[in-house]
């Protein structure tokens, strides 16, 4: 297999056949779940610890669970209680890391580059469950994953990312996954949710759905990032359901056989309708977090791989 990374910090460094080894191997990990065949226990004998910054739900537990799939030791550490909140640096919390030897650490972090800052202080493989507005690369990889096997390849697919373009870390890493692959991307919303810069990443900007959606084979919703907004970057709710709300109306512009994606948690009423969301005819999003335990499965269990691989050139012990 090819894959060659010590850690996953982003999309951006991957080459496409790393991507679609990480791909065919969830694919393979997500056949066994729905036939109930069981896992070879491939994290046997190693330490999973879950550092979470900012609160998740979904990607915590998708990433506990894969760790607990594959036979790993998972301790989730409370960082909302923790000494950080006393002044302890990212620094002391990798040094107290090392001594605990973890084998990998799985962290979200509300500032760009922390995870990668960690990446460079521990003794073992780091995964980025999202920093700041920089990458979310498992989010993007599962993405990829629902769009193939939907799809049946993930190659040449009009794809529309619609919304908070500006403060997504989703957007970003599916940019630079669906871009390797060489897909037409279009991003639509307002001229407040687009990042200045977004002109120059090799993708169409729309600011109309109408125009946005049309001919497009997959259209994903993002959710207006409020958390991370220090203004008014919308006149209302109300009106940005209007414009930019997924809806059965705007969707006729995509192909009639378009599919609708969602990171979650979704805003019904304000990023997309919730009958559209719930349609099993158009709609991907439960399959979405099918395939995030897949995905992580087969993120920890390359990067196990390598992590062996690396201490047994140096003489430890995995």
């Amino acid at each position: 297999m090819s894959f060659r990374q010590q850690h996953l910090l982003g999309i951006a460094p991957l080459h496409p056949d790393e991507i679609r080894t990480i791909l065919d191997l969830a694919d393979s990990y997500a056949e066994a779940e729905r036939a109930d065949r069981g896992h070879a226990r491939a994290l046997e004998g190693l330490t999973q610890i879950n550092m979470f910054f900012e609160a998740s739900t979904r990607t915590q537990a998708s990433f506990e669970i894969a760790g607990k799939r594959l036979g790993a030791d998972v301790m989730n550490m409370a960082m909302q209680a923790s000494s950080i909140k006393k002044g302890e640096t990212l620094i002391d919390t990798a040094m107290t890391l090392n001594a605990m030897h973890p084998d990998l650490l799985v962290v979200r972090h509300p500032h760009s580059g922390a995870v990668d800052l960690l990446a460079q202080k521990v003794n073992g493989a780091v995964l980025n469950a999202g920093d700041g507005r920089h990458e979310h690369p498992t989010q993007a990889l599962l993405d990829a994953l629902t769009i193939r096997r939907k799809k049946g390849r993930l190659h040449r697919l009009n794809i529309a990312i619609c919304g908070d373009i500006a403060h997504s870390r989703v957007a970003r890493s599916n940019i630079h996954l669906l871009g390797k692959m060489e897909n037409r991307l279009r991003l639509v919303g307002p001229a407040t949710l687009m990042p200045a810069a977004a002109r120059d990443w090799g993708v169409e900007v729309y600011d109309d759905m109408a125009e946005g959606l049309a001919g497009c084979d997959v259209v994903m919703m993002l959710r207006l990032q409020r958390e991370r907004m220090d203004g008014a970057f919308i006149p209302s709710e109300r009106e940005y359901y209007h414009r930019f709300g997924l809806d059965a109306e705007k969707l006729a512009h995509a192909k009639d056989d378009a599919i609708v994606m969602h990171p979650g948690p979704m805003n019904r009423g304000v990023e997309i309708d919730g009958l559209l969301a719930d349609d099993i005819n158009r709609s991907v999003i439960q399959e979405q977090v099918e395939m995030g335990v897949a995905v992580r499965m087969a993120a920890m269990d390359l990067l196990a791989r390598n992590l062996r691989a690396a201490r047994m050139e140096q003489g430890v012990m995995a």
